[in-house]
């Protein structure tokens, strides 16, 4: 979103008087110490902000939320945040490592309602990555290397629970400091399925080196849980509108290092 939080959201959390600043490419905009952000769905972003307000996650900076002065976590479309330092850097092994912890301490909350309204590209790939939904995708954007690597499809021995699915460029890095949480994309999936997420990310677009995978084959049901994650992207990718044979170029690397350890 383009356009600055207005006038009376920015009161209402407050933040009034302060002159936005775009964060990056945004959503965020930065109102002095609080951020602020669209929220398209207020149910997702109440519990985002209720989730992230009651976390405990050792060595992990979390954006805690910041009513609004009548008490809601969402108002006029936005949601407001504690502002944190730092940016995405290729440190990818840490945001594995941050993941696992973070997990742990999610592994005790419900599975959220909304999920079940999600009906978004990233929610259809979702299902459609775990055979539990079907969808025309397009071969030469995924499709065809998505129905090759789902005929090797296993199951996953680990309990589903809630994780986040999308740390890959999320987590922030500031110096020594513990690493920054400022959003939650929740999925109901084991939390190995999350962990190889980053992983197959950082090897389709973040330049990390080969042996990222290997490095966490320690993990429950590894293997799988890579493939899992690499279908779930190359679904992404031939279902959305954006996607290039550039970015496509990269999945098929992910791919080549995935379908080693299987």
């Amino acid at each position: 979103m383009s356009t600055p939080p207005p006038e009376h959201v920015r009161a209402a959390f407050g933040a009034r008087g302060a002159e936005p600043v775009l964060i990056e490419n945004g959503p965020v905009w930065r109102c002095d110490d609080i951020a602020l952000r669209p929220a398209g769905s207020p149910a997702e972003a109440s519990w985002v902000a209720q989730t992230l307000g009651e976390l405990d996650v050792p060595d992990l900076r979390i954006a805690r939320p910041v009513r609004s002065s009548d008490g809601r976590y969402v108002v006029g479309g936005w949601a407001a945040f504690r502002y944190v330092t730092g940016r995405p850097e290729p440190r990818y092994d840490d945001v594995v490592a941050a993941s696992l912890r973070l997990h742990e301490a999610t592994s005790r909350l419900n599975r959220p309602r909304f999920l079940n309204l999600r009906a978004d590209v990233f929610a259809m790939a979702d299902r459609i990555a775990w055979g539990e939904e079907h969808a025309e995708l397009d071969a030469d954007l995924g499709g065809r290397l998505f129905h090759l690597l789902a005929e090797r499809r296993g199951e996953l021995t680990t309990k589903p629970q809630v994780v986040h699915g999308d740390l890959f460029g999320t987590v922030l890095f500031d110096g020594d400091a513990a690493p920054g949480l400022v959003d939650f994309t929740a999925y109901y999936r084991p939390p190995e399925w999350a962990a190889a997420v980053v992983v197959v990310d950082a090897l389709a677009w973040g330049g990390a080196d080969d042996g990222i995978a290997r490095r966490w084959s320690h993990l429950p049901d590894w293997p799988q849980a890579l493939l899992h994650a690499l279908l779930f992207r190359l679904a992404v990718h031939a279902l959305h509108p954006k996607s290039t044979q550039r970015s496509m170029r990269g999945l098929e690397r992910a791919a080549n290092r995935v379908t080693d350890l299987l």
